[in-house]
């Protein structure tokens, strides 16, 4: 008994020593401060001391430390080599601080939750620095870059790119003075060459397009229209001398000679993110509850003592599976200990009913895309954003017949005999260009192996509506023209016809104007208006649009909301307890206001009040701000049944926006994680509690409570006019409720009352 007492007291001597050897280590790798070891005694919450911490997987913190978190001054250092030393609110770096990569590029500035936000200067390993503006790790806002090739841009920045009024200087001394849009010269801009000449004009993508004027140093001009191609392009030469000097010069040359050189510098690579970086310490904290729930367990049992004795404070990379049983697996005696990723305890399910053999719209599904495939697949003209209002024309339309045995330009197919139509086909491929829609993929999208997916709540309308399978894409059919008979004198009268189809085709101009001057706008994107017309008895015809889905997304929507400043009828028919995330809610069960950072703030204020405007002069009312949002945290308002993100993500680290593994170095992010004005835009949500359940209060009083969200939200509904059925119809409730509570008002008055509503449910994050 005696000799294993003895053994006993030598091991834990032994082990002892050994850690006391390991944070020593630690500690030679900071500067020398005078701390208190968090692991060796218990701190009282709300207690902020000076600690030195040695962390899962080698990583170490020294500085000050509260409520398990750091906050205040800090220092972290990877195992990697990358540092942050600055400041820290409730574990995330808040404030100013100073990061540093092994490659020796630092970035000095304001921090915001772990994103480089606000004030900052970057200088990368190669020489290039940016000092300027950022918000969520995208140079956004004025600023500066002075790139190792010599050249550097001052001006406006968007999403990491130049955007805005911007001046551009060259090594070469050539520079440009103008509007820039995505990283590109576009807008009116001057360009003055090292040599004297110089372009006064308008440009698109980086090239002179429209109208414009070359000069010369000799005071010898050209004046006339630009297209990169030449083939629209004309012009008249003034000479400053003899009238036959330069008659034989080429503006071609231009593009060809001038503009050869002109090339825009991307910056250099950013190996991995400071927010990428950002640990998390409820998994943390999780894994040494874990840890010490065992060790009671294995003492309960008298079982001899092993590795587990570490603490959370040295465990290694070595522990680090075992943690991973321990937290996720809640019987670590009876798993694999190397088993590396969580099984989820639920798999979101894709919403609707797959449209399978046998199902009652498989035809009509097989026809629409039969019909997208050789719509789309075919060749077609140059697309120029400068499109001529024949293409705007109803009339404009293309009929295809499709015979079950196929023709000289369709494919034999298994379905029934159909004729399809193209509406105004040139202005919705203008448009998907106009919205980067890659047309392969586009087809992939719609046309591909995968079948569309119906969904089960086709809504007040009638209409059904269609998903795509990997969910890009929405398909809505459209309803018929209601047609209305109007007595304009004796045995005279007048047939009108009334859709959400010919509001589109109506509206369409204004439309595509719209959405071509103004990138950011939230309403709807429409990429294509087609028919199918079944031949036979039925003569049947069945009219569709596509349209992007706001909630194409790898994160689970949580909670989703259709909102329209109204409050008669505006709340959901199911009861709390059936409430799901596929639930959309209403203005009457709002609970939340999300706060924005100020730039977004006032981003999203600048585009709302031009979508209300446009909608307005359109005579578009009854639209709605759809909103739908994931929490960020593990543990969420909605309770345990939310379901977490499909995929193999770990969900105690999922924090942020991520980046695809190809474009994990570059700041402008991939489609599934650049943030853009409705689209991954991480926010607080603020829990609120309405007063009374009176309808007058939509938007309840702010509890102090906030969750970080990642919002996605559009404007849709967006084919409704004040039509005559509108007009009766708010005539009629008028009577019976409050005028300013129904859906059914006037144009303007909605548009004041929806934005009214809107800027009170988003409001600036101070």
């Amino acid at each position: 008994m005696s000799k294993k007492l003895g053994f006993r007291k030598a091991l834990e001597t032994r082990l002892k020593k050994s850690q006391v050897a390991a944070k020593k280590k630690a500690i030679s790798i900071f500067t020398a401060m005078s701390v208190a070891h968090v692991d060796d005694e218990e701190l009282t919450p709300g207690e902020v001391r000076n600690i030195e911490k040695a962390l899962p997987r080698g990583d170490i913190y020294t500085g000050q430390w509260c409520d398990n978190l750091p906050h205040g001054d800090g220092k972290y250092l990877w195992t990697d080599g990358c540092m942050y030393v600055g400041e820290w609110y409730k574990g995330k770096m808040t404030g100013k601080g100073k990061f540093s990569w092994p490659s020796g590029a630092t970035y000095e500035g304001e921090f915001k939750s772990g994103f480089m936000d606000g004030k900052g200067t970057y200088t990368g390993c190669s020489g290039d620095t940016y000092k300027g503006s950022w918000v969520m790790n995208f140079k956004q806002g004025e600023g500066a870059h002075s790139f190792s090739s010599g050249d550097r841009y001052e001006g406006e920045w968007r999403r990491g790119l130049p955007d805005g009024q911007g001046r551009y200087q060259w090594k070469n001394g050539n520079h440009y003075t103008g509007q820039w849009r995505n990283g590109l010269m576009h807008g009116n801009g001057t360009m003055i060459w090292s040599n004297g000449n110089r372009y006064d004009g308008s440009w698109e993508d980086g090239f002179p397009r429209g109208n414009g004027n070359f000069k010369w140093p000799d005071g010898s001009l050209y004046v006339g229209i630009w297209t990169k191609d030449g083939k629209d392009q004309n012009g008249t030469y003034y000479p400053a001398g003899s009238p036959s000097e330069n008659l034989d010069w080429d503006p071609q040359q231009v593009f060809l000679e001038d503009l050869k050189d002109a090339k825009i510098c991307t910056g250099e690579n950013v190996s991995i993110l400071p927010s990428q970086k950002m640990p998390n310490w409820s998994a943390m904290a999780k894994r040494s509850e874990g840890r010490q729930r065992r060790m009671v367990d294995r003492k309960s049992k008298n079982l001899s003592y092993g590795s587990d004795i570490t603490d959370v404070s040295t465990a290694g990379e070595g522990d680090s599976k075992v943690e991973d049983v321990v937290v996720r697996n809640p019987n670590p005696e009876n798993s694999d200990i190397r088993q590396s990723r969580p099984q989820f305890k639920k798999i979101m399910k894709k919403q609707g009913q797959t449209i399978s053999k046998g199902h009652k719209h498989y035809d009509l599904m097989l026809n629409l895309q039969l019909g997208i495939r050789h719509s789309v697949g075919r060749p077609g003209p140059v697309v120029s954003l400068d499109l001529r209002p024949s293409a705007f024309d109803p009339k404009e339309k293309v009929w295809t017949k499709f015979p079950p045995e196929g023709s000289k330009h369709t494919p034999p197919h298994q379905s029934c005999d159909f004729r399809w139509k193209d509406y105004c086909p040139l202005v919705f491929r203008t448009l998907r260009k106009l919205f980067n829609v890659d047309a392969a993929d586009y087809m992939l999208s719609i046309c591909g192996n995968d079948a569309l997916r119906e969904l089960s709540s086709p809504g007040k309308s009638g209409m059904f509506f269609y998903l795509t399978n990997d969910d890009r894409y929405m398909i809505k059919t459209m309803k018929k023209a209601e047609v209305k008979m109007t007595i304009v004198g004796p045995h005279q009268s007048e047939v009108h016809e009334f859709s959400d189809f010919r509001v589109l085709i109506r509206m369409l101009p204004a439309y595509y104007k719209h959405v071509r001057s103004f990138q950011n706008t939230l309403v709807t994107k429409f990429f294509g208006l087609h028919c199918v017309k079944l031949t036979g008895t039925s003569q049947k015809k069945v009219r569709f649009v596509i349209m992007e889905n706001l909630f194409c997304t790898h994160y689970a929507i949580h909670r989703r909301f259709d909102l329209k400043g109204s409050s008669h009828g505006r709340t959901s028919s199911k009861p709390e307890s059936e409430v799901d995330p596929t639930t959309t809610l209403k203005d009457l069960d709002l609970n939340y206001i999300f706060r924005l950072q100020k730039l977004w703030f006032q981003e999203f204020c600048r585009q709302v009040d031009r979508d209300c405007d446009f909608l307005e002069q359109e005579r578009i009312m009854d639209y709605s701000l759809l909103i739908g949002f994931h929490f960020r945290e593990v543990s969420s308002p909605c309770g345990s049944d939310v379901p977490t993100p499909t995929g193999n993500q770990d969900p105690l680290t999922e924090d942020a926006p991520r980046l695809s593994q190809a474009s994990k170095d570059q700041f402008p992010s991939d489609r599934w994680s650049s943030v853009r004005l409705g689209t991954n835009m991480p926010a607080r949500a603020e829990k609120t509690v309405r007063k009374s359940d009176s309808d007058s209060q939509l938007v309840g009083e702010p509890t102090g409570v906030f969750y970080d969200v990642i919002l996605f939200f559009g404007i849709i509904d967006i084919l409704q006019d004040y039509d005559i059925t509108k007009k009766l119809e708010h005539a009629y409730k008028s009577m019976q409720y409050d005028p300013t509570s129904i859906s059914a008002v006037d144009p303007k008055q909605y548009s004041k009352r929806f934005r009214d509503f809107i800027f009170k449910v988003f409001v600036e994050d101070t």
